[in-house]
């Protein structure tokens, strides 16, 4: 729908603001809704917005909220959102992802006393996937510092760590490469020889605090309360996804890649043919789901014949197939259909192929 160039050193969070404006244009005197990431929540950006009285949802950045306040909360005692994601709807329910939300407010300061201090929404977030995620890569890294710290303590005193120093940079390599230095106690022990030796466990009190974190995050917003509670904030904000996947389409599919140009116009230029492709490829997508109904699934799509969303990605893969069979002057050329699928999606894309008009050789 909009797309602009920027220079290589533009700062993404000073682009927001005219990013809003050329959408609140674009959508006239339709209600405007900006979904962005964390990079939107700075106090010169909260207060544009405010000042425009555009409505938006973001993540707060993780540095601005300190892991006491997620400690302190409960998940049981926060509200249950009523969404299930789309990789879940076939799960069995004890198997989805689920997600709690608690409100409060996020205050934002300007760098200088002057500037007023603002005050928006927050919607704390719990969410179970994330949490088994987070639980999940703690384990993982104390595994391989264990195993790392074993292999030290039982090398210690040896050929190559013969000293204390060298044991106490060993241990820095590990705490920095496996991210256990809130959590780890050593000390260096040495017998009646002198011969050093290494002692060490994890803190179970701070991993206990750290897990007390676990599946937490928030949202700043200024959707009125009335407009939308926090698990509609939060439904919103999972619409964004939609969006998201455009760019992996933008750097797959569609393969933007590195090139070099003479001029940084003929990059522009580039760019903006690309981003045109982008909204054909979206355009495709659109009419195939909205031909196929409100379930939007079709099957074929796939070997295992099983029903699944159509994307522009297997449209095009199956479309791609296609042959033409060059004809003559009293033959015309034709195309191929090698499979009912194919038939189906020009189908499905109204496209008539009988109708198509060939440049003349």
């Amino acid at each position: 729908m909009h797309s602009r160039v920027f220079d290589g050193a533009a700062a993404e969070v000073s682009q927001v603001v005219g990013a809003m404006n050329d959408l609140k244009a674009m959508a006239g005197a339709n209600t405007f809704l900006m979904v962005a990431d964390s990079k939107l929540v700075s106090y010169s950006n909260i207060t544009a917005l405010l000042e425009a009285g555009v409505e938006f949802i973001a993540p707060v950045p993780a540095a601005q909220i300190k892991d006491e306040v997620y400690a302190a909360l409960d998940p049981q005692r926060a509200q249950a959102v009523d969404w299930v994601p789309g990789r879940d709807e076939r799960k069995p329910e004890a198997e989805r992802e689920t997600y709690r939300v608690l409100e409060d407010t996020h205050t934002l300061t300007g760098r200088r006393k002057s500037d007023p201090r603002l005050t928006v929404r927050r919607i704390l977030v719990h969410s179970t996937a994330v949490a088994a995620g987070q639980q999940a890569a703690r384990a993982k890294r104390l595994a391989k510092a264990a195993d790392d710290l074993d292999k030290l303590t039982a090398a210690a005193g040896g050929r190559h760590y013969k000293t204390r120093e060298k044991i106490v940079a060993r241990i820095g390599v590990v705490t920095a490469k496996r991210r256990v230095t809130s959590c780890l106690r050593w000390h260096i022990t040495a017998d009646e020889h002198g011969t050093p030796g290494l002692a060490w466990y994890f803190d179970q009190d701070v991993l206990e605090a750290e897990a007390a974190v676990d599946g937490w995050w928030a949202l700043v917003t200024s959707v009125p309360a009335e407009k939308a509670g926090p698990a509609e904030v939060l439904i919103h904000y999972k619409g964004q996804g939609a969006v998201e996947r455009r760019y992996h389409d933008f750097k797959g599919p569609l393969a933007v890649a590195p090139v070099f140009v003479q001029h940084n116009r003929r990059v522009a230029a580039l760019i903006q043919v690309i981003c045109l492709a982008l909204l054909v490829f979206c355009l495709i997508e659109r009419q195939v789901r909205r031909a196929l109904g409100p379930e939007e699934t079709m099957a074929g799509l796939y070997p295992d014949n099983r029903r699944v969303r159509a994307t522009s990605r297997m449209i095009l893969y199956h479309l791609g197939e296609l042959t033409l069979r060059i004809g003559n002057v009293t033959d015309p050329p034709t195309v191929q259909i090698n499979r009912g699928i194919q038939l189906h999606l020009l189908d499905l894309l109204d496209t008539d192929i009988t109708q198509t008009r060939w440049p003349q050789t």
